[in-house]
């Protein structure tokens, strides 16, 4: 029986590398999001903290407490446009989450549409191999009856 070959085998190969990668590139991407938002999360809890010592200085009646209370509060300010930058940062890096996330899906598509294709050419190879043999066996058939 003659073996079934796909001639498209290389553009198959290339979608299936180009779906790869560009699951690559929104996994590298999903990993930059959750690492700025991860960050978002320190500094919030951070913040928690510096207010919260923020007032424990002044209560604790020390001499210093109100310039304990100043560096705390330019402190907090910091913690505060720290966390305005980084969820920014965490705008721009959904957008390209959800840029490569539609690359993705394209080229899953594509890939999809070639190995959708190769699966009918080998359906319609492997019908074509059992028609031949089944003719095969059916001309022998004749054959070996002509013969008696």
């Amino acid at each position: 029986m003659k073996r079934f070959k796909f001639g498209l085998e290389k553009v198959l190969k290339l979608r299936q590398y180009h779906e790869h990668e560009a699951r690559v590139e929104l996994g590298r991407a999903v990993g930059i999001l959750a690492g700025i938002e991860n960050q978002i999360k320190r500094n919030a809890v951070v913040h928690s903290e510096a207010i919260r010592e923020r007032f424990t200085g002044i209560n604790s009646g020390h001499t210093d407490g109100l310039q304990s209370m100043l560096a705390w509060d330019a402190y907090i300010n910091r913690l505060e446009r720290e966390t305005e930058r980084l969820m920014e940062e965490a705008a721009q890096a959904e957008i390209v989450v959800e840029e490569k996330r539609q690359l993705y899906v394209e080229a899953s598509h594509e890939l999809k549409v070639m190995e959708n294709l190769k699966e009918r050419r080998e359906k319609e190879h492997r019908k074509e191999m059992f028609a031949a043999e089944t003719q095969e066996l059916d001309d022998r058939k004749i054959t070996v009856n002509s013969e008696q």
